[in-house]
């Protein structure tokens, strides 16, 4: 699959904003303690990386019932869903001056219906000319993500007969339709009532 910026200037992907607030202390902090002196790129984000997926609870999985959706309060609550989780990996990500993208992905839920879209990143690291999809959702049985840049290693690996897809656009700020059901839900059953099935 071809990856597609949705803005050309790679600039755009290193950008602050209202859910990725990389200038916030906390995600400061956070970076400072994971670079540990080192300035080797590949190294950081494999770091960052294990970081959101390994100590950061996916809340479907955990049962926490809160929506955190700014990666500040990521990191602060230990909590989110995948798009939370995704913020918050490249808020820590563009902090250390790697361009990351938001990505999406429409798949399946239980019942073989349409799920609410899953959300990850890609980022474009030193020397490399192409994006990479890594997916920091967090594993549990059934789900066993990987930080890999040779060959893509998602939590879920889109199934055509079911009708997922994975979308090719290179977001650099959270899809407005995504952002907008985690900034309203009160709690996550009603997050996940209300997340979009398809962008």
């Amino acid at each position: 699959m071809e990856l597609i910026q949705q803005v050309p200037e790679l600039s755009a992907y290193l950008a602050a904003d209202e859910a990725i607030d990389h200038k916030h202390p906390l995600v400061r902090e956070t970076v400072t303690e994971l670079r540990g002196g080192t300035t080797d790129a590949y190294a950081y984000a494999a770091a960052a990386y294990a970081l959101v997926r390994d100590t950061i609870a996916h809340s479907a999985d955990s049962g926490d019932m809160r929506v955190a959706w700014r990666a500040s309060d990521v990191l602060a609550t230990r909590n989110g869903i995948c798009h939370a989780k995704s913020h918050a990996l490249a808020a820590l990500l563009r902090a250390a001056g790697i361009p990351t993208a938001l990505c999406y992905q429409a798949l399946a839920d239980d019942d073989g219906g349409p799920g609410p879209v899953h959300g990850l990143i890609a980022v474009r690291l030193p020397g490399r000319d192409r994006w990479d999809r890594l997916d920091a959702r967090g594993n549990k049985p059934g789900v066993d993500a990987r930080f890999s840049l040779d060959e893509e290693r998602l939590a879920w690996p889109v199934r055509p007969e079911l009708g997922e897809v994975d979308y090719p656009v290179l977001y650099a700020a959270p899809h407005p339709a995504v952002l907008h059901a985690l900034r309203s839900a009160a709690d996550r059953p009603q997050l996940w009532r209300t997340l979009p099935t398809a962008l």
